[in-house]
This record gives structure tokens, sequence and C-alpha cells, in this order.
């Protein structure tokens, strides 16, 4: 019965782990960039590298919006911190008016439109990572999936080795290469086994409603909006009353928030029909002050500064949900923190990748030849592995050299990332997917590498500027992309210089077969 039901563990964290393994390598790498998601944004707007951050940043946004779109029914200000740096501004016009939508970055300071190119910037990588940026909710559900999957090969992963311990400390790059690859595989997965737990876990539950509705319905039936209120701090604004009436100010409503929160800082500030005597204005706390993100949040009158109601974020259910939530995020991880996080999150990354291939090469040493399918899956692990990070330099590549004041520019920098990595899968089929192996690992060496001094060429954010002023936070993707430069030359060195990625797994002795 031990040796059946451990067999059985086998063949579910193999073959499941290989149907998602590829999703979950997409998932796990572009969510490792969301810890650098503001920096990476910073890197992609040279143009205000060192912008600052100002105690008047909601005043100034609110006297800018009084001006640009007092007609509105909604004003969304997201205040910015040592991190992000702007002030973001959403306007949300009245039914009939457009455009019903849009979108400003302002500066702190005197609530001037930004002057930087326009880019999606870190924010692209991050809403990839948890809905693959496909309309509606399907990317949502394909990563819920993908999430309970790792769940399932995490626990038949512990099963299959029952000497967890031993074979973390086991490394055996002496005996074959398939070895290797399944040692550093479990290396791997014991090293950051409680992050991969953490982080797979608590990546579920801000979608959980999505995935799990029928609690929300029983509770709440066809009334989502009394949820929101009572679950998000989101109340329904009123009907606006056609009576104008100026906004009270707002710094007043800002101290009184933080002598609630003991100090907590305001996020961000919603005013619905402004300039209007019915305007009420809501100020949330941020999220990078704390753990839990509870929702905790003011509503005051609009025209009087009156108290109307608070929100304390109190409640078993709401602490639970807003902990994990919390964790998964971490917004509240100072520096050393996320990189801490960062480096979990590659290793998780290598994990699956290591798996990935070590799965083709069990199954090519057991075959002989390789069949169609099993070259389809290492094509696969081409596109993706390697693929991936190329469309990834690409997306910066282009961030650069697009001209500056081009329409329309951010919607090309992402064409640009899906153009690179769907050439990235079809090269294989081109040139055959051992050759493209070689190919893609150099394009991958040369496009990170080369990116610092592409970006010193193109900007006056670069390597020189960055390090000399301490602007770590930036500095740092140069950094980075000259360690994964490095690494790509490695493996592009080893793909050339030892024995073709074909030949992994053959018996010592048999003979390298190159071209």
């Amino acid at each position: 019965m031990n040796g059946s039901f451990r067999l059985s563990m086998t063949w579910l964290h193999n073959w499941g782990g290989l149907v998602v393994g590829w999703l979950l390598f997409c998932v796990f790498l572009t969510g490792t960039t969301a810890y650098a998601r503001h920096e990476i944004t910073r890197w992609m707007q040279p143009e205000r590298v060192e912008a600052t951050d100002s105690p008047n940043a909601a005043a100034t946004a609110i006297a800018t919006l009084s001006r640009e779109a007092p007609q509105a029914r909604r004003w969304l200000i997201m205040l910015p911190d040592e991190r992000e740096t702007a002030t973001q501004v959403y306007v949300y016009n009245r039914p009939g008016v457009q455009p019903g939508f849009r979108r400003l970055a302002l500066e702190p300071a005197d609530g001037r439109p930004v002057q930087a190119r326009a880019t999606f910037g870190g924010d692209f990588l991050y809403y990839f990572h948890f809905d693959l940026r496909i309309p509606g909710p399907a990317g949502r559900y394909l990563v819920g999936i993908a999430g309970v999957a790792l769940l399932v090969a995490l626990i038949t992963g512990f099963v299959i080795h029952r000497r967890v311990f031993w074979d973390f400390f086991t490394f055996r790059p002496g005996r074959s290469r398939t070895r290797l690859w399944m040692d550093v595989h479990n290396a791997l997965g014991i090293l950051v086994l409680p992050y991969h737990a953490l982080i797979t876990v608590t990546g579920l539950v801000p979608l959980m409603l999505l995935y799990l509705p029928w609690g929300l319905q029983a509770a709440f039936g066809d009334r989502p909006a009394d949820f929101n209120t009572a679950v998000y701090a989101e109340p329904v604004p009123p009907p606006a009353s056609n009576r104008e009436a100026p906004l009270t100010d707002i710094e007043p409503l800002l101290a009184e928030a933080i002598r609630r929160w003991d100090g907590g800082r305001p996020g961000r500030v919603v005013v619905d029909n402004p300039g209007d005597a019915a305007a009420t204005i809501l100020i949330k706390r941020t999220d990078s002050d704390r753990v839990a993100i509870t929702p905790e949040a003011i509503l005051f009158d609009g025209t009087t500064g009156a108290v109307l109601k608070v929100w304390n974020g109190t409640g078993g259910a709401a602490a639970t949900r807003a902990g994990a939530y919390g964790l998964h995020m971490m917004r509240f991880a100072d520096t050393p923190l996320r990189l801490a996080m960062i480096l979990c999150g590659l290793a998780g990354t290598a994990m699956i990748g290591t798996g990935q291939v070590y799965w083709i090469i069990k199954r090519r040493k057991r075959e002989g030849a390789a069949s169609f399918g099993l070259r389809l899956a290492d094509g696969a692990n081409l596109a993706v592995m390697v693929g991936l990070p190329i469309a990834i330099a690409v997306y910066f590549w282009a961030n650069r050299l697009l001209p500056a004041r081009l329409a329309s520019r951010e919607t090309l920098e992402v064409l640009a990332f899906f153009a690179a990595w769907l050439l990235a899968a079809l090269h294989p089929a081109l040139h055959g997917v051992n050759r493209a192996w070689g190919e893609q690992l150099a394009v991958a060496a040369l496009l990170w590498t080369a990116l610092p001094l592409m970006n010193a060429l193109t900007s006056q954010a670069h390597l020189g500027v960055t390090l000399a002023r301490g602007l770590w936070g930036v500095a740092g993707i140069d950094l980075t992309a000259l360690a994964t430069g490095g690494l790509f030359a490695l493996l592009t060195w080893r793909r050339f210089g030892g024995a073709h990625y074909r030949n992994i797994g053959k018996p010592r002795g048999a003979p390298a077969r190159h071209g």
C-alpha cells in the first residue's frame, strides 16, 4: 500500500507539475518583479528619476482637478510615498461625458502633469502575474488553477521525498547531469519551502470571491454594493444635489485621519460629487505601513468636514483575509526584506524551471529518441524559460528606443513584449529546438548585458548617475540586468562549450553529438 501510494503521488507530482509548470514559471517570474514594481516604473521614466514626495500632494492634486475636471462625478487620488513618487489620479466623468475615464500622473509638489514618457512600467508585469493580460476573468481563473496545482505539487513532492532533509544536503554533481538537475530541483524546493507555501496560499486570497462566490451570494444576495461598503470600505456615493458648494480644505481631514490611526498614513482620497453640496470625501489608510491590510477609512462630508462614517477593520474574518493579503503583497516590506523576497521568488522560479528540464531529460533518456510530444514539450520549456526573459528585456529596450513623445507608446512597449515572446515561441519550429536553445540563450545574454549600456546612451538615469546619487532602487534595475545577462552568458558558454542539451542524461562514455 505504501509503495503504490508513493508511486501515485510521484505520478501526480510529475504530470501535474508538467501541465501547469509553464504557466507557473511565468507567474512566479513576473510576480517576483512585482516586488520592484515602483522601481521598474521609475527606471522606465528616466525624466523624473529623482522625483520626491510632498506632504501637500493631496491639496495640490485637488487644486489641479478643480481646474481640469470640475464637473466629474468622482476623483480618485492615490497619494505618493517613498517608492511611488507621482500622485496617481483617476477621473470618472458623469454619464454622457466623454471620455468616461481618465488617468493622470501629477507632480506632488505643485500638481502639474508629470513630464515623462508614457509607460505602463512595472504595472504591466504586476498585472500579468495574476491575469496574464487576458481580458475578462479567464486569466485569473487560469492562475487560480495553477496555484491550486502548485499546492498539490508541494504536498506530493514532500511525500515523494520522505527523507526531505537528507535530500536537501545531498548534492551529487559527479554522478550524472540527470541527477544534478534533480538535486538542484529538490534543494530549491526545500530551501524556500515556507515561502512557496505562503505565497501560493495567500495568492489565492485576493481572488477568492471570484473562485468561491457562494458565501458572498448567500450573505448579500444581489446587493454587491452593500458588500463593498461593509468589507472594503467603499460606500455608495450619494446622488448629486445639483447645488454648487465649495469643497472643504483637505489638510484638516488628513490630520484627523492620521490622529485616529495613531500616526498611520493616508494612502488614497476619494472625492464624490466634487463642487456639489452633496460632496463626500473618503480617506483610506495606506497599505505600506502595516502587515494586515484591514480596511481603515473615514468618510467626511465634503463641504463641512464632518465625520460621517468610520471603518476600523475589526472582525476575525476581515483580519484573517487582510493578514493573508498583506503577506502576499508585502507592501510593508523595507528594502532588505524586499530583496529577500526577490531571492525567494527567483528560487521558486528556478525550482519550477529545473523540474520542467528534469522531466524532459529523464523522458529523453528513457525513450532514447525524442518523440514529437517530447520535442514539443522541450520547445515549450525554451519559449517560457528563455523566451519570457527575452520578452521582458525587449520591453525594457522598447522603453528606451521608442520616441518619448510618440502617441500610444506605452501600448507599443507591450506589443513589443508579446511580439518578442511570439518570435521566441516560433523560433524552434524554424531552426529546430536543439539549435534554438543555444541561439536564444545567446540573444538573452546580449539583450540583458547590453541593457545598461543602451540606457547610458539614451538617458541620464544610468549607473553613473544613479549610483553617484544613491538612487539604489533605480540602479538596482541596471545591476539586475547585468547579473541576468551574466547568468545567460554562462548558460550560453555551457551550451556551446559542453554537451548539447539533447545529450544531457546520456550514459557516461556516450559520444556527444555537436552540430
